[in-house]
């Protein structure tokens, strides 16, 4: 682990409200690392843009008669606002379609030309004569050639993930009427050229997982196609070429350069040498398993391009996809859940630790389950951890005033608890750095579980030998998880530790400090109140019939 870290999540495209399918493999997993890694003295930056361009914001401003500028300055703002209620700190929130990225995203091209990756080719494109335009990607839908599926894209297939050259039975996505063809001049990059440097990177980087390294190195295996790079659409980075007037870039080309440029315009306007922090820094990049394609082979080949100015990536955590009562998520049939309307019923914490905790370190999709959440809710944060920190410091109010007392015994359970919160930063931390989140979660769960067990057995209430020593304990345990969720729950660690009466910013904790006994005999709690509030059953039956409803 290096001691400076760049994260960053794919970009939220701006064309859209955000909803629970968005940051659960990707803005809140990288939200906890980067958490994380300053707690374990790491500087970690976490970085991320709104993608400000290509077809679909296009197609979308011009039905709403705004300018592609207004329309993705408004969700680029709405964005923001969004992850700001669940808690997701962005160092910095740029946008694409920003000066610095756009002039970094035609810098690159330069580089990738001159260094002789780049070439011409004229190619048949779909046209619509009814609009009057070109129709490249998101203008185009029809059956996928792999899986039959309709209503596909011609630049990605969401029900098989492909990337098909062509779908079958095109129409124009504006007006719906059947395209001709004809012949445009687009600039393609050198892709296949890089084969032999994009293995090399594959294999050289242990961090990478090992499942999507496999299937990545068959598509290289079995040949990897020269990209076309560039479209004839007047929205997106121009390309800097006389001859190539009114073409732009395709966005994939330009949008994963902003997380270099917005970087780089961060770290600048602070002082810092962005160009060297960047290459002594582990960088991290967080997506879905819908663009592995273009992460795992388009990010690294540009960057291989301008002979590696800029280093790849060390880790790029690849995760599911969020389904919602087992359907496919779907905001033109009302099956979805916004982020705002979510936090206007319930704490952020709440899907914070339900998406965390089911969340895998892998590719497999997850399932958000009303009935589900309701249940984890009840029992994992309020009939544990809740009820644990509130019996601890509660009886420790009513008994010792607020006052720590000190112990007056130490028997083989009070040895046997030391030795856990001895133990639990480290537990925690190997997880942490292998990526498995959502097993240190677990992990903080049992040990609050096993304190409940604990503080049951000893029956503090009698007020018999070994009392005083289980308030100890169980009051620094309290302390530990609340320095252990902080990553995962800053909302609710934040109340635990003004209830424990410590000073200071909880943010500021070291990850050790989860296995100290911090709390010494004599320290003051605050004032105690509960922490989490039971969610209803008619609560939940409610908000399941509105899915699919308009």
């Amino acid at each position: 682990m290096q001691k400076r870290a760049i994260i960053t999540s794919a970009l939220p495209y701006a064309n859209g409200e955000m909803h629970i399918g968005h940051v659960a493999s990707t803005y809140l997993p990288a939200d906890v690392v980067t958490r994380f890694l300053r707690m374990r003295g790491v500087e970690a930056y976490y970085i991320c843009a709104s993608d400000d361009f290509g077809t679909p914001i296009l197609i979308k401003s011009e039905q709403e008669s705004k300018t592609p500028a207004d329309y993705t300055a408004h969700w680029h703002r709405r964005d923001q606002e969004d992850f700001e209620s669940m808690d997701i700190c962005f160092d910095y929130f740029y946008r694409t379609s920003a000066p610095e990225c756009v002039a970094f995203a035609q810098k690159v091209f330069e580089k990738l030309n001159a260094a002789g990756h780049i070439y011409t080719n004229n190619i048949v494109q779909y046209y619509c004569e009814n609009d009057r335009k070109f129709l490249p990607d998101r203008y185009i839908l029809g059956e996928c050639p792999h899986c039959n599926a309709t209503d596909q894209y011609s630049d990605l297939c969401e029900s098989c993930g492909s990337i098909p050259e062509q779908v079958n039975n095109p129409r124009c996505a504006i007006c719906g009427q059947t395209p001709v063809s004809r012949t445009t001049n687009h600039y393609f990059f050198k892709l296949k050229d890089l084969a032999e440097p994009l293995g090399r990177w594959l294999d050289t980087h242990p961090n990478l997982q090992s499942d999507v390294k496999r299937y990545v190195r068959n598509w290289i295996k079995n040949g990897l196609v020269d990209w076309d790079i560039t479209r004839d659409i007047p929205w997106g980075v121009p390309v800097p070429l006389d001859e190539a007037s009114g073409k732009v870039f395709y966005g994939w080309f330009d949008n994963h350069l902003s997380y270099i440029s917005s970087t780089t315009k961060f770290l600048s306007e602070r002082g810092i040498d962005a160009k060297e922090f960047w290459n002594t820094a582990d960088i991290y990049h967080f997506i879905g398993k819908d663009i592995v394609y273009h992460h795992y082979l388009y990010l690294p080949a540009i960057r291989l391009g301008i002979n590696s100015e800029y280093k790849l990536p060390d880790y790029m955590p690849v995760r599911g996809h969020l389904k919602l009562q087992s359907q496919k998520l779907s905001k033109s049939r009302n099956w979805y859940i916004g982020l705002r309307d979510f936090v206007k019923i319930f704490p952020p914490d709440y899907l914070r630790y339900y998406l965390l905790s089911a969340t895998s370190y892998s590719q497999q999709d997850l399932n958000f389950d009303w009935d589900d959440f309701a249940a984890r809710i009840n029992s994992d944060l309020i009939d544990n951890l809740g009820n644990f920190v509130n019996r601890a410091l509660g009886f420790a109010t009513r008994a010792y005033g607020g006052i720590i007392p000190e112990p007056d015994t130490d028997d083989k359970s009070d040895i046997k608890v030391c030795q856990a919160i001895e133990s639990l930063a480290t537990e925690t931390s190997r997880l942490m750095e292998a990526g498995h989140t959502d097993r240190a979660l677990r992990t903080i769960l049992e040990f609050s579980a096993r304190f409940n067990q604990y503080f049951q057995h000893k029956e503090p209430w009698r007020r018999k030998d070994g009392a005083q020593a289980c308030i100890f304990y169980s009051v620094n345990a309290v302390y530990s998880i609340t320095v252990a969720i902080s990553p995962f729950m800053p909302g609710s660690s934040a109340r635990i530790w003004h209830q424990l009466g410590m000073p200071g910013d909880i943010t500021k904790s070291s990850w050790s400090d989860i296995s100290k006994l911090a709390i010494k005999p004599g320290h003051k709690l605050g004032a105690v109140s509960p922490l989490f509030t039971k969610i209803k059953k008619d609560m939940i039956h409610d908000l399941k019939s509105k899915l699919g409803s308009k």
